[in-house]
């Protein structure tokens, strides 16, 4: 299983994070619903409190009716609870009617944003980053929002208003037995403290771990040719139960912290109210408190029960939600690829024209900084309407190199010109309406076979488009599948064979009719006589493009009109490929095997 860049060992340190400034990022996203959110808190306030009055009722009626034995009034009092009890309930049904809607849209835009964005990071970034940690968070995080926004957020708003008024209530019906009430809120708040750092900590290795589990999930899923065809299933789900369990283990340290706090602020609270309890009852039998103010402040007291129970559950929730936007906005601030074009400031004014590498260097953007580059000083001419082979040995710096030309990586130093113009003084697409390529891997997406291809086309492409590409790429077996070119297939394609794929790979490339054609080994995976009548076709686009061909096959090389040798990152030789075969020694050896039967059939 590939080793995963973005890893669990070491998550990023949260002891100086402030869980309340790493919430506020998401202002952007609330803005535009804020009213209904407020109102929808101030709805919620109102229930509570509304709650809240439900045990100054209880007071006047032990004191008054309840004391006089008046039924008339008991029963009045009674309506004035069954009132108050279904406004509470209204109010708080109202409140969840007012926030359903725009957390639902809130949490589709920041998906929405989030997948925008990813499509404009570089390669780069995607090449670091597992894809399971992306899917986590445009999945999990984004869920975890959405609950924080409906619930706590509100909550922690609500349950606070709801404390102050309560004990508020209780000093005004009696101050000793209110101080009573207040003694635990020094150590529960210390508790907090120290379980939001704690938890903070935890809260993220989770949902790190989380997105480490998608990915083998998603390599165990895509992967199960190789799996089943190795028979590494059981040791496929060894790693899993791994991960699993190692999750697992985390899961269980942050249920024991949420158990440790709400051990503290569920017991504390109760024993101050069984306090409250003996100390009023003294008082009642001593004729210094009535019993309906007894009542009513263990009514209040135990009101308040709720709000106090569900700090811990609150807190927790705020910092699993703190995560989650911390770990959104890590893929957020990643820059992306630059919409505009660059000014040019060295310009050959259309002169040069063709494909032409300047002293290109390249090196990764990860790789030491004394590494030596992948590829070092890069002169090479690819003249209008000429084809070249791009031909050296494994690791070279083949791939690399025509990766450089749409900007799929930016060049360390030196340029790439286009008909004279610096590829870096266009748009990235503009550019990439010039180039087309076909990648060594064809991959396919989960969409039709004519969706597929015409991905490599203007939107007015139709079917005129399409079948002449299908022709060249001698993928004419599309037609025959159960749908034509409707036939879905499937994720990444793996319903067709490899040659298959290779070919519609091949027809995407070359649909657009682009003034510039990239081909990375476009044929590696055809057979013989398939590789021939692709060939045949080929010649003819090649005549009205400008070609750059990697290839590692004598036939695939005698498409072009010279060839191109790059030895380690550098190019060492240019000709035709009877002049390298008779000059370079290297070249000879790597085309050795078929070289004179191609000069033969040729």
């Amino acid at each position: 299983m590939p080793t995963t860049r973005a890893t669990t060992k070491e998550p990023p340190k949260t002891g100086d994070r402030s869980a309340v400034r790493t919430l506020l990022r998401l202002w952007p996203y609330v803005r535009p619903v804020r009213v209904r959110l407020f109102t929808a808190a101030f709805v919620a306030v109102l229930a509570s409190c509304t709650g809240l009055v439900i045990p100054l009722v209880l007071k006047w009626m032990v004191d008054g009716p309840v004391a006089d034995r008046d039924p008339a009034g008991v029963w009045l009092g009674a309506l004035y609870l069954l009132l108050l009890g279904l406004a509470e309930a209204l109010l708080f049904g109202l409140r969840r009617w007012l926030v359903a809607r725009p957390l639902s849209g809130i949490e589709a835009g920041m998906r929405a944003d989030l997948y925008r964005h990813l499509q404009r990071l570089p390669v780069a970034f995607h090449d670091r980053w597992a894809s399971g940690q992306l899917l986590s968070r445009g999945t999990t995080d984004l869920m975890l929002l959405r609950m924080f926004l409906a619930f706590p957020l509100t909550f922690l708003l609500v349950n606070g208003v709801t404390i102050l008024v309560g004990v508020v209530i209780m000093l005004l019906q009696d101050w000793t037995l209110g101080l009573v009430i207040l003694g635990p809120a020094v150590p529960v708040m210390v508790t907090c403290l120290i379980f939001e750092r704690r938890y903070a900590h935890v809260a993220r290795l989770a949902q790190d771990q989380v997105g480490d589990l998608t990915t083998v999930v998603e390599e165990s899923v895509l992967g199960i040719r190789i799996i089943k065809g190795f028979g590494r299933h059981r040791s496929q789900a060894r790693a899993f139960r791994e991960l699993s369990r190692t999750l697992r283990g985390t899961e269980l340290r942050k249920a024991r912290l949420l158990a440790t706090i709400w051990g503290v602020i569920v017991t504390l609270p109760e024993v101050a109210i069984g306090a409250a309890l003996v100390l009023g009852a003294v008082q009642v039998a001593d004729g210094s408190l009535s019993a309906g103010t007894l009542v009513a402040f263990l009514s209040t007291a135990l009101a308040l029960r709720w709000p106090v129970d569900s700090i811990g559950f609150l807190l927790a929730m705020s910092q699993e939600a703190a995560t989650a936007t911390e770990r959104y906005f890590e893929v957020m601030d990643e820059a992306p690829e630059e919409p505009t074009a660059v000014p040019s400031t060295d310009s050959t004014g259309g002169k040069d024209n063709g494909l032409r590498f300047h002293d290109v260097r390249f090196r990764y953007p990860d790789a030491p900084y004394d590494s030596p580059p992948v590829l070092d000083r890069i002169d090479l001419h690819i003249r209008p309407g000429e084809s070249m082979a791009l031909v050296g040995a494994t690791g070279s710096g083949k791939t690399t190199l025509t990766a450089l030309v749409p900007r799929l990586h930016e060049v360390t130093s030196g340029r790439i010109t286009l008909d004279g113009e610096d590829i870096t003084a266009m748009s990235r697409e503009a550019l990439r309406a010039l180039v087309a390529v076909a990648f060594e891997e064809p991959t396919l997406f989960s969409a039709s076979v004519g969706d597929n291809v015409l991905m490599g086309a203007a939107d007015s492409a139709g079917a005129a488009e399409l079948n002449r590409a299908l022709s060249v790429a001698q993928a004419d077996f599309a037609h025959a599948l159960p749908q034509g070119t409707d036939t879905q297939v499937g994720e990444q394609g793996l319903s067709l064979s490899g040659g298959q794929r290779q070919r519609l790979a091949l027809a995407r490339a070359v649909v657009g009719r682009p003034r510039f054609l990239v081909l990375d080994d476009p044929l590696s995976a055809l057979d013989v006589h398939t590789e021939a009548a692709v060939e045949a076709a080929l010649r003819d686009v090649l005549a009205d493009t400008t070609a750059l061909i990697v290839a590692h096959r004598p036939s695939t090389v005698l498409l072009a009109d010279r060839v191109a040798l790059l030895s380690r990152g550098r190019i060492t030789a240019v000709g035709t490929h009877h002049e390298l075969l008779r000059s370079n020694a290297e070249y000879a050896h790597l085309m050795s095997g078929t070289g004179e039967a191609e000069e033969d059939d040729r």
